[in-house]
């Protein structure tokens, strides 16, 4: 009975260690070094799309709120003179900056000073000058989209990324969990806990970073697609109204 009880803790003492994987900090202290890397990967992933989502958000409902404001002001009556004078130091908002930048061109074909005040039905007509004022603008709108949209294409590599990243891990998990299991005399699960547990986290949060990227990415590029089209609207009507005053001034 004495030998029985001792081969059966000898047995026990020569088995696989029993590793605790009841948290995601000891499946991450107990996986190997590549599973670690990749856990670390998607973590920064997760928090860097959280945390474009939060910018992204607040600039759309910045951008769309200055840009009501400055249309309100540019219909409401006041001379696009008086206008241009008290906003061209410092546009709040790409609306304004694609006004200010056409009414530059405006001043500049028409022989006058940025500073100089005077009425816009007093310019003469110039050939080609509302092409160039639309060429103008148009290239205000491309700067200011272009700025609007940064970082999306972070989220769009994210959204494509991260669930090979989670694959990837989930493989080198279950390799490292069966290389385990034919390294000990044993086959209890206590011997791939670690591997698959880590290779389970990887997937877990491959997803958790994918799956807002693609979310976020779909709803802001939409957002700001029409902002790009409410610009560019903007323009089209600026430049009209442009195109009616060199038509009354000839």
């Amino acid at each position: 009975m004495t030998d029985t009880v001792i081969k059966a803790t000898e047995l026990a003492s020569n088995g696989p260690k029993i590793v605790d994987t009841s948290s995601m900090w000891d499946i991450f202290i107990n996986a190997d070094f590549i599973s670690q890397v990749d856990l670390v990967i998607l973590f920064v992933c997760s928090i860097w799309v959280w945390a474009i989502i939060f910018d992204k958000f607040i600039t759309v409902k910045r951008l769309n709120g200055y840009s009501s404001v400055f249309e309100e002001n540019f219909w409401s009556g006041e001379s696009l003179e008086k206008l241009f004078d008290r906003v061209k130091q410092r546009p709040a908002d790409p609306m304004t900056s694609v006004f200010v930048s056409g009414m530059k061109e405006w001043r500049r074909a028409s022989g006058r000073q940025p500073s100089a005040r005077s009425s816009s039905s007093a310019i003469s007509p110039h050939a080609g000058l509302i092409q160039r004022i639309e060429r103008v603008m148009s290239v205000c709108i491309s700067r200011e989209m272009a700025r609007a949209e940064r970082y999306m294409t972070v989220l769009a590599t994210i959204a494509s990324v991260s669930p090979f990243l989670g694959l990837f891990g989930t493989v080198w998990g279950v390799m490292e969990s069966f290389s385990a299991l034919a390294g000990t005399s044993s086959n209890s699960v206590a011997a791939v806990a670690p591997g698959i547990a880590a290779a389970l986290s990887t997937t877990a949060l491959g997803l958790i970073a994918a799956i807002p990227a693609v979310v976020g990415y779909n709803k802001f590029n939409n957002d700001l697609s029409r902002y790009g089209d409410r610009l560019e609207s903007f323009a089209t009507e600026f430049s009209s109204i442009l195109a009616r005053h060199l038509e009354e001034a000839e």
